[in-house]
């Protein structure tokens, strides 16, 4: 059902909804970049409209309002642990179609991978998604090869223009309380990417030795930086913390990891199974085109492009896929 609101009151709905979730969208950070005077777009909470950055794709991406960078999973002393308590309010989460298409991604990993992550799934189900269209495309992106530039699965639609709010709702009780004028809204979406990708159609076992990964890895310099932005990475590794009052007490942590990084295959006996930045680039980029696409159906990347952005040496995902296919089709 669409919605037409003046910009007073759309912000009256959004402080409706903040007294019922906490709502999370796209917001300039100030300062907080990683090189000195830059800024950054990146999650957090919102209390205005004027907060949220429309016009430019995040540099992160919306995963860190489901999966904490840092969680503790539970604390434990010498004869028992305590898992600490969920979400207190329900979440609102402001993204783009791609980031919508990442979620079923996420769903897929966390909740139907042959167990459900107990606290992912906590935080997910109190989880509602509010679209952001996409006017233009991005510099980077290729959310039209992926498939993913349009979203239907969404909570609501909203847009905001200078003097009135927009809205397609499919979950009515965002509605409850909020008066509006009926009207048509038809969510805003990119046909053509500046950015185009072709998948390889068939990858035959020559694909996983070719000189191709030698070539990418050998500029590669393991920051791990494509993983972190990405909404699709879901790889973790644990941290046991021990206080220093009481070294038998303490706390267990999931914290954010990179397949790309040293160290993230090592096991006991100091083995590694991927050493070379090659072997780690070929595992990232086929994860992403082959092996999840072997077991869900389609791939895992959802073409946002922002590896492509955040990468210090200006490796390109987006090429590298090119030339793959290009040398496999």
């Amino acid at each position: 059902m669409g919605y037409q609101l003046s910009r007073t009151e759309g912000e009256q709905m959004l402080a409706k909804w903040q007294t019922r979730y906490e709502v999370f969208a796209p917001k300039l950070m100030r300062g907080e970049g990683c090189f000195s005077d830059t800024d950054i777009v990146r999650y957090g909470k919102i209390s205005s409209f004027d907060e949220i950055v429309w016009d430019k794709k995040s540099d992160y991406s919306f995963k860190e309002t489901l999966l904490a960078i840092n969680e503790t999973l539970f604390y434990f002393t010498e004869d028992q642990t305590t898992v600490p308590a969920g979400p207190k309010k329900d979440i609102l989460i402001f993204l783009r179609a791609c980031d919508l298409h990442a979620v079923k991604r996420l769903d897929e990993i966390y909740l139907k991978n042959g167990f459900e992550d107990f606290y992912y799934a906590r935080v997910r189900e109190r989880a509602k998604f509010i679209l952001m269209g996409c006017e233009s495309a991005c510099a980077s992106g290729f959310c039209v090869s992926m498939g993913t530039n349009r979203a239907e699965n969404y909570d609501a639609y909203v847009k905001v223009t200078e003097d009135a709010v927009l809205l397609d709702v499919k979950c009515e009780a965002l509605m409850e309380g909020v008066e509006a004028a009926a009207c048509e809204v038809t969510p805003d979406y990119v046909t053509e990417n500046k950015e185009k990708v072709t998948l390889p159609k068939k990858l035959s076992n020559e694909s996983f030795t070719k000189e191709i990964w030698k070539e990418y890895g050998d500029r590669c310099i393991a920051c791990g930086r494509c993983n972190f932005v990405c909404p699709t990475c879901t790889c973790f590794t644990m941290q046991d913390i021990f206080y220093k009052d009481n070294p038998k007490v303490g706390e267990r942590r999931r914290v954010w990891a990179s397949c790309q990084v040293d160290g993230y295959t090592s096991i006991a006996g100091g083995h590694e199974f991927r050493k070379s930045q090659g072997d780690r680039m070929r595992f990232k980029v086929m994860h992403k085109i082959y092996d999840y696409e072997k077991r869900f159906g389609y791939p895992m990347c959802v073409g946002c492009g922002r590896c492509d952005d955040v990468c210090p040496e200006y490796i390109s995902y987006s090429n590298l896929i090119n030339r793959l296919a290009k040398e496999e089709n």
